[in-house]
């Protein structure tokens, strides 16, 4: 048991923390040589700068988004 109702309040919140990062997906991106999102060559990374990173961002954000009907 806990001393008191904040230190056990505390490491259930850790223990919830540690069981979502121990559930997140794996990411997926591997280093292919070109940009992800507009396929420039590039030398390591996976977007030539970060407009590309941004554009592709948003776009998978926008994918999750919409709703099958």
């Amino acid at each position: 048991m806990h001393a008191d109702i904040l230190d056990e309040a505390a490491a259930r919140e850790q223990q919830m923390i540690e069981v979502a990062l121990a559930n997140r997906p794996v990411p997926k991106m591997v280093y292919t040589g070109e940009c992800h999102w507009c396929e420039e060559p590039i030398a390591f990374g996976h977007y030539c700068d970060k407009d590309c990173r941004h554009d592709h961002e948003v776009f998978l954000w926008a994918e999750s988004q919409r709703r099958i009907a």
